[in-house]
């Protein structure tokens, strides 16, 4: 049960918190005070989206918080809604929490009826979850739409496939040819940078080897200084006979002969260190292979690479792609008969439950003030989900009196008739299960009146033994019959506009019930009289 609401800076709510009851509450109060503004928080607090258009003017934040009841214990929810960036977060028992844990979280806190869903009751599609709500085994739908996924997921993939094979079956020849293209020149990674460097290295050898001939031609040519050197030594030999002060002259120039011999060897030796093998012609030759395979595919060397990789891979692809196929033929074939024989039991389900659930809801209705005679059926119509299994959808039908064939809800139902249908299917949806979560009624009574109204508000009270129920309403024969009544009204200070919310004591009921009934000496005694009743 919900025990505990409390909401601030909320539309034009600026603090509210109310205390539940877990029995029967009501919500009254003029039209546009704002009371579908608290199951408006409710919803939001439990997984539904809200508009930061709903932030309080002024305000950096609407939050609404809530204390609930529930057989594990209790649950404590915030959800704060941020006006700057529009994103909500949201606390379960204090901790930062996602939006899918509440909305995992909400079939067993609430069920919220409301004039939308009473429309969204009207969809065949929505029809047929209802139905499915009380098939006995759930199981079996869960293991259907396993299989169902399953199979969904093999037909998506052979259609990749196909699709892919399909795309590559066109460009085969064209694969064909950039294949053979690039293995004709057959480029290694890295191929041109290391080209490039042993181009300029061989190009340096080649230079320094120039260098060290013409050196030589120096040395040893015509007019060599080495035979210069050798009769210019021979010649100091003889000056410093004559003239012993030149001597160190003689030496020098004996000295300078020596070492202009030790380096006509080295120059006959050539350029020492590393060497690089290969000549220039063949690094040419290679760089200009290259190029033009560049040209030819429109890419760099590195992208020729990547391209290689691709078209084998495709090649390949196109290779093996049959065997795939076969392989996800025999496992949909596979997947196949496992759904067919889980539509087989789902179907089989469904149409056994669809008796039970027509006597219940029939039993249901006639708490509600309709005829002995009104009756519910339910149609199943044949949907095929893969060629040759066919799966059952059911859809309500509406047979408010004898003699009439089965139609459509919304065909036939009025509003009124809708809305009691809709109380009544969710009599049945809320005592499933071992949870009882409290049902949330927004305007339940539209369209009923008279005798009606009666059975309507006895039936919400005997509900309300059950599980807690929360109900807005305009009818004084509803509002009476709540443990706890709160009233929603409008009040403008200093120019601000707020909508309060608050609990009222019986006098304060006897007023409000007064008002709902027209005022005046006859509200009062229906008040007095509903009160009495109560």
């Amino acid at each position: 049960m919900l025990e505990l609401l409390r909401i601030r800076d909320l539309a034009l709510i600026e603090d509210v918190e109310l205390e539940f009851s877990a029995t029967m509450n009501v919500l009254t109060g003029e039209t546009g005070a704002g009371k579908s503004f608290i199951l408006r928080a409710v919803d939001f607090l439990t997984g539904e989206k809200m508009d930061t258009s709903m932030v309080r003017p002024g305000k950096e934040k609407a939050v609404v918080e809530a204390l609930f009841v529930t057989n594990e214990g209790d649950t404590a929810i915030r959800r704060e809604l941020s006006l700057e960036t529009g994103r909500s977060r949201v606390y379960v028992n204090d901790r930062l929490s996602s939006q899918d844990t509440i909305r995992d979280l909400r079939p067993q806190l609430i069920i919220h009826t409301s004039q939308h869903g009473q429309q969204k009751l009207l969809s065949p599609a929505h029809q047929a979850k209802v139905l499915d709500a009380f098939l006995p085994d759930q199981a079996t739908l869960t293991h259907k739409a396993q299989l169902a996924a399953k199979l969904d997921s093999i037909l998506d993939a052979k259609g990749d496939i196909q699709a892919r094979s399909s795309e590559l079956e066109r460009q085969r020849e064209f694969l064909e040819y950039q294949r053979a293209e690039i293995d004709k020149v057959h480029p290694l990674p890295n191929e041109e940078e290391e080209l490039e460097t042993l181009k300029a290295v061989l190009k340096g050898q080649e230079k320094a080897s120039e260098w060290f001939n013409r050196g030589l031609d120096v040395l040893c040519g015509e007019n060599a200084l080495a035979d210069q050197l050798a009769v210019l030594s021979r010649q100091m030999d003889n000056i410093a006979t004559l003239m012993p002060v030149l001597a160190a002259e003689r030496d020098a120039v004996e000295e300078f002969r020596i070492r202009m011999g030790e380096l006509e060897g080295t120059l006959r030796h050539g350029p020492q260190g590393e060497t690089s093998e290969g000549n220039l012609d063949q690094i040419e030759a290679r760089m200009f292979e290259l190029s033009r395979l560049k040209r030819t595919l429109k890419r760099s060397l590195p992208e020729i690479l990547g391209l290689q990789s691709e078209v084998e891979e495709n090649l390949s692809f196109l290779d093996s792609c049959n065997l795939e196929l076969a392989q996800l033929a025999r496992r949909e074939a596979e997947v196949a008969k496992e759904l067919g024989q889980a539509l087989d039991e789902v179907n089989t389900a469904r149409r056994g439950s669809a008796s039970d659930f027509c006597r219940r809801m029939e039993a249901e209705l006639a708490d509600l003030g309709f005829s002995g005679h009104a009756k519910v059926d339910v149609s199943f119509r044949e949907e095929e989900v893969y060629p040759g299994l066919m799966e059952l959808r059911g859809r309500l039908l509406w047979i408010p009196n004898p003699g009439q064939p089965p139609q459509p809800l919304d065909k036939i139902a009025s509003g009124g008739e809708l809305s009691r249908f809709m109380l009544a299917l969710t009599a049945l949806l809320s005592s499933a299960g071992d949870h009882l979560p409290s049902l949330l009624f927004d305007e339940v009574d539209a369209g009923v009146g008279g005798l009606t109204l009666n059975a309507l508000a006895e039936k919400l009270a005997e509900l309300s033994k059950r599980q807690q129920v929360l109900v807005i309403t305009h009818w004084p024969q509803l509002a009476a019959r709540a443990n706890r009544h709160f009233t929603i009204a409008k009040e403008v200070v200093d120019g601000a506009t707020f909508t309060g919310c608050r609990r009222l004591d019986r006098e304060e009921v006897r007023q409000e019930l007064t008002r709902m009934a027209g005022g005046g000496d006859q509200g009062r005694a229906l008040a007095d009289e509903l009160l009495r009743q109560n």
